[in-house]
């Protein structure tokens, strides 16, 4: 009696039935994977940008400022959002709310977040070498998947950022 090599049906439906099961596990396992990297991406990027207004400030012993940009060089000012990109810039002049003007310095521009909306509860962001200007600043970091996914970049007085999954007055992140 000669044996062949191969598999039998049963065999093979076994085989495809338990790979169908393991991919239809991990697929959205993979897409959380892949939202959470985008979000934290973004998140660091902006925390970065805060810590580097905040030394710069410091180092300068002047003002700093972080605004929304639409072309990477200018601070909007037609409503654009966060998720548009933001400009760190030597805000020479202290204007507020401030503005970039031909002899300041940008130190950094940063691109947009093209799957995901910043809420934020400040237009502008502004540093002192002893602190931010104005009150606590919250941007909240939402994707599609909304409040429930949500991180928060909340600026204190004296500039210092932290992120959470909560508001700073410990409630929900509000997408809205």
């Amino acid at each position: 009696m000669e044996r062949h090599a191969g598999f039998t049906l049963v065999e093979m439906l076994v085989t495809i039935t338990l790979a169908a099961t393991i991919a239809t596990w991990s697929i959205p396992t993979f897409r959380e994977a892949r939202l959470n990297a985008t979000r934290t991406r973004e998140v660091n990027q902006f925390v970065q940008a805060v810590y580097l207004a905040r030394s710069e400030a410091m180092k300068r012993n002047g003002v700093v400022s972080l605004c929304p940009t639409a072309d990477g060089a200018s601070c909007a000012t037609d409503g654009t959002g966060w998720e548009r990109g933001w400009i760190v810039f030597a805000n020479l002049d202290r204007d507020a709310p401030p503005q970039r003007d031909e002899n300041e310095e940008l130190l950094r521009a940063y691109a947009g977040w093209e799957t995901g909306r910043v809420v934020a509860n400040r237009a502008t962001l502004s540093f002192r070498a002893f602190g931010q200007s104005g009150v606590t600043a919250t941007f909240a970091y939402c994707d599609e998947r909304g409040s429930s996914a949500a991180r928060a970049v909340i600026v204190s007085q004296t500039g210092r950022p932290r992120v959470s999954d909560r508001s700073s007055s410990g409630s929900p992140i509000s997408c809205r």
